[in-house]
């Protein structure tokens, strides 16, 4: 269930807009909520602590979900369905997660615009912008949606389809140009990246290559987050797609007069150690997808007693590990410190120009990777789309653990990094079904990894990965494990609770070491979504969060009580195999340049304990928009600190 928290880029190409979906059928009177939606007045709402409490539904569909997805009558009865779910459960639970409150709100403003209820699709706006946290998501909330019923009453209901652009234009134009640029700078240039290749094709694509084996297995059924999934990219295809050229052209122009780059507050917080400080070198462990570690050959660890000669020279159980170790997907140990590149379907310099390519499409670069990725995307059969994005998933997977480790060690002269290596399946449809067998294997991983750090002396630890009971639930249904929701959720429950309690012991025994895992990109709770190892609560464990270069948090970082401490995480450049450099954005960032941190304060001060370092990454950080318990990151004035009271 592991997965790297770099954000994936076409995540939220079908379900990002979801909140601001409009669709061109005429206005109607808002529906009155189903009878199951109405609690009784002495009826007490039942709680939901975490993801697991929330109820599941299932729901039968007839034949293909991508022929099913385009059919009229029958989908609109599937969609009131789950409309009717959606309102019951809200009415009958108690649910407080922001998180999931907004994906239920948004699903249901998608479903009134489909039918056309427009009062019941606007009230949704403002629900959202009450629980809404974050400030740049908080000011574009229903923008598009706002700017569609202008330009409705000034084009006869969108009969005068010249009018009816033109004051769309001018409406959206209004509206977000007048937001403040430093606030919306990021959903506004990712708005209108997803804008300039979302196409039918590209949602259908994803539907036949991910949802359409689903049903098959399952005869037919599928499970309420597939299924509410199912809805947002149907509002994809009927309502965002023929908006995507105005949309792109209107946040275009807005991008264009705002030609300013954000100021970065990272340079001068910056700070390098070099040969020539009084410094000692410090162990730092890469626990990540593989790392290409010809790039930093001044800067590894080495086992004396080990020799690439593919045997176990020094007999501790693992083969030519002369820099680290490294498992497979079965959590068997492998010699290979870096991804096999013999399984990347794709040759490596075009997966790496698409994976460049999304990247300055998201940041409205224009270069000729972007060019040539556009091209290709709308071009892009539907058919094509899955292995296509699977590509890209495993090229990212090869190159997350380098581009980590290259942050992590970047103005460190005494960094010494260790890599261990653990894969992740970057198929639609995971390889494996997980299994209580399969949890015991990557537990006895996880802790012969950190028996391994703890012989060769590792101070700092890196883990920008993560999972949650969730994702197991969803990969047993994806296989066709279970016969009953009920049945995969406890299957979930107990396989989790092997992986997390092996990884909590695994850590615990390690009181000499600071561990430093990356948050995630849901935008979401991690205690409330169970995410592990982000979401443990130990006191050598530190979770980071993502920022911008101005130290704006990003749209995409996950939040929790125990996400203390924020770093930068939005288009970091760092490594990737081979030695070229790409930008990457991700809470997978952040954790490594808080990673950076710590091994530069150990480095200069070797007696430190891991409180201490903690100390002083906290002492010295600037308090988030004045909340002292979210803290930016501040090398500079940590080592100052740190020095002063030698």
């Amino acid at each position: 269930m592991k997965r790297s928290m770099l954000l994936p880029v076409l995540a939220g190409l079908a379900m990002g807009l979801a909140t601001q979906s409009l669709t061109l059928a005429q206005p109607a009177a808002p529906a009155k909520p189903s009878e199951a939606a109405k609690p009784t007045s002495a009826q007490a709402k039942l709680p939901v602590k975490t993801a697991d409490d929330l109820p599941r539904h299932t729901y039968q569909i007839e034949g293909k979900a991508s022929e099913f997805i385009k059919s009229d009558k029958p989908f609109k009865d599937f969609a009131s369905k789950v409309r009717t779910d959606v309102e019951s459960d809200l009415a009958k639970y108690d649910i407080t997660d922001p998180t999931t409150l907004k994906d239920f709100y948004g699903l249901l403003q998608g479903i009134a615009v489909l039918d056309g209820r427009w009062n019941d699709a606007l009230s949704y706006i403002e629900k959202v912008r009450a629980i809404e946290e974050k400030e740049s998501k908080k000011l574009m909330a229903g923008a598009t949606l706002l700017s569609y019923t202008t330009a409705l009453k000034a084009s006869d209901n969108g009969k005068d389809k010249s009018k009816f652009e033109a004051a769309f234009k001018e409406a959206l134009d209004k509206r977000v140009g007048a937001l403040p640029w430093d606030k919306v700078r990021e959903e506004v240039t990712a708005t209108k990246g997803r804008a300039d290749i979302m196409r039918p094709e590209l949602v259908l694509g994803m539907v036949q290559g991910q949802l359409d084996p689903v049903v098959e297995q399952q005869k037919g059924e599928l499970s309420g987050d597939l299924a509410r999934g199912l809805v947002t990219m149907r509002v994809g295809i009927d309502v965002m797609i023929p908006l995507m050229p105005m949309v792109s052209e209107v946040y275009g122009k807005i991008i264009d007069n705002h030609k300013t780059a954000a100021k970065d507050i990272w340079a001068d917080r910056a700070i390098t150690l070099t040969e020539k400080d009084k410094a000692t070198p410090v162990i730092v462990c890469i626990w990540d997808s593989g790392t290409d570690v010809s790039i930093f050959k001044d800067r590894l660890w080495v086992n004396k007693k080990e020799t690439v000669n593919g045997k176990d020279d020094d007999n501790n159980g693992f083969i030519d590990d002369v820099n680290g170790i490294a498992f497979d997907l079965d959590a068997k140990p492998v010699p290979s410190l870096l991804y096999p590149l013999d399984n990347l379907k794709t040759e490596l310099k075009t997966a790496m120009a698409h994976t460049k390519g999304l990247g300055d499409l998201s940041a409205n670069i224009d270069s000729p990777e972007k060019k040539s990725l556009i091209e290709y995307m709308n071009s892009l059969p539907k058919e094509k789309v899955t292995p296509f994005m699977e590509d890209l998933s495993q090229y990212g997977n090869y190159s997350h653990g380098t581009h980590v480790a290259g942050i992590a060690q970047d103005g460190n002269a005494f960094a010494r990094l260790l890599p261990i290596r653990i894969e992740f399946d970057y198929r639609s449809i995971p390889l494996h079904a997980p299994s209580v067998e399969r949890a015991k294997n990557e537990a006895k991983a996880a802790a012969d990894s950190v028996n391994y750090m703890k012989k060769a002396g590792v101070r700092v630890v890196n883990m920008s990965w993560g999972g949650s009971r969730k994702d197991i639930e969803d990969e047993l249904e994806k296989k066709g494990v279970g016969k009953t929701t009920e049945e995969r959720a406890a299957m979930s429950r107990e396989i989790f609770k092997i992986q997390r309690d092996a990884l909590e012991a695994a850590i615990k025994g390690a009181p000499e070491i600071l561990f430093v895992a990356a948050a995630g990109n849901s935008d979401n709770n991690n205690t409330f979504a169970e995410f592990i190892p982000s979401g443990l609560n130990l006191p050598n464990l530190i979770t980071v969060g993502a920022v911008d270069q101005s130290g704006k948090p990003t749209g995409f970082t996950t939040f929790g009580e125990n996400v203390r401490f924020y770093a930068n995480g939005f288009e970091v450049e760092s490594y990737v195999p081979g030695g070229q450099r790409l930008k990457y954005s991700g809470t997978s960032m952040a954790a490594p340049n808080t990673t950076n941190l710590a091994a530069k304060l150990i480095a200069l001060n070797q007696s430190l304990t891991v409180a201490q370092t903690i100390e002083l990454i906290a002492a010295g950080g600037d308090p988030m928009n004045g909340d002292s318990k979210r803290l930016l990151i501040n090398p500079k004035k940590s080592v100052e600190l740190m020095t002063s009271k030698k």
